[in-house]
């Protein structure tokens, strides 16, 4: 992770029970297994790129899966994503350009297709 990334992460959240697990599960990562479990997130983004370019809506049940497979993804390797933090990431994918800029490499929309696919997936949740 970027040391400037690692700053302001602490920064904002390093009072946080989730930042607290986070940094616990992910002290002894390798470089590799960070590379492992970045190079997968970046592969859900593309999975909802693909899912934009053949056609499917945000609220398609291929769609959701995806949403359901990024959630699990964060679990595994970062920390436990709850619909209420997921929701405020999907938030963060399109009002943080830097999120935004790197997500849409996968194509022109990942980051507000993924968003919205996200603020569905946890409306339909409450």
């Amino acid at each position: 992770m970027n040391n400037n990334y690692k700053f302001e992460a602490r920064e904002r959240w390093g009072g946080t029970e989730v930042y607290r697990e986070h940094s616990e599960k992910t002290k002894n990562y390798s470089k590799e297994k960070w590379a492992d479990a970045n190079n997968g997130l970046m592969a859900v983004f593309a999975a909802f790129a693909d899912c934009k370019s053949n056609g499917f809506t945000t609220d398609t049940v291929e769609a959701q899966d995806l949403v359901h497979k990024l959630k699990a993804h964060i679990t595994e390797n970062y920390y436990t994503c709850t619909d209420e933090i997921l929701c405020g990431l999907g938030k963060m994918y399109v009002c943080d350009e830097r999120f935004k800029n790197n997500i849409n490499k996968n194509g022109d929309g990942t980051a507000e297709f993924a968003a919205e696919a996200i603020e569905i997936y946890c409306e339909d949740r409450k």
